[in-house]
């Protein structure tokens, strides 16, 4: 079947669906093989390839990420001292502790290398690191309450900064990569 055939044998919206994917499916005309995930947009000489914002919040990144490996080992070290409630719930919590640390510590080290779609994963982790701030602030427990909030507002913040956006998006007619 052609490709202006297979066109008009689909329903009105998905030719505009169909004709994107051919489009964004292509590779770039001036892709080389190895793009290098350093590359950025052009900073001030002198100026290191990466902004400091970029190693700023991967940086804190890495550090909730350390903070939830924590939290499981904790966990684990509870669980052997007290029998819990349900043993399946246990053995889920554990698991879904350490699936959050890989994945944040995985989200950390591609944030420093300037992969795009870290941002948003980044943002979703600080805004759950918000929703649990706030109820312990309230609760009239501030260190803890602080702990959790002011490294979740500052990643927060750099992630939206332009140089954090343009490095991951590779505007500098370099590849974009993810």
């Amino acid at each position: 079947m052609s490709d202006v055939s297979h066109r008009h044998a689909l329903p009105w919206p998905w030719n505009d669906y169909v004709g994107y994917c051919a489009f964004v499916s292509r590779p770039p005309k001036s892709a080389s093989p190895h793009p290098d995930p350093a590359d950025s947009v052009p900073l001030p000489p002198g100026s290191p390839r990466r902004p400091a914002a970029v190693l700023v919040a991967a940086a804190l990144l890495a550090l909730e990420s350390l903070a939830v490996l924590a939290v499981a080992v904790w966990y684990i070290v509870e669980l052997l001292r007290v029998t819990p409630v349900s043993m399946g719930g246990a053995i889920f919590m554990i698991v879904l502790l350490f699936g959050a640390a890989i994945g944040l510590g995985a989200v950390a080290i591609n944030l420093y290398r300037g992969y795009r779609w870290t941002r948003a994963a980044a943002f979703v982790w600080q805004l759950l690191m918000l929703a649990i701030a706030v109820p312990i602030l309230l609760a009239g427990r501030p260190l803890p309450g602080l702990t959790l909030l002011l490294p979740a507002f500052v990643v927060a913040v750099l992630l939206f900064t332009p140089k954090v956006v343009a490095f991951t998006l590779r505007s500098r007619g370099g590849t974009p990569v993810l």
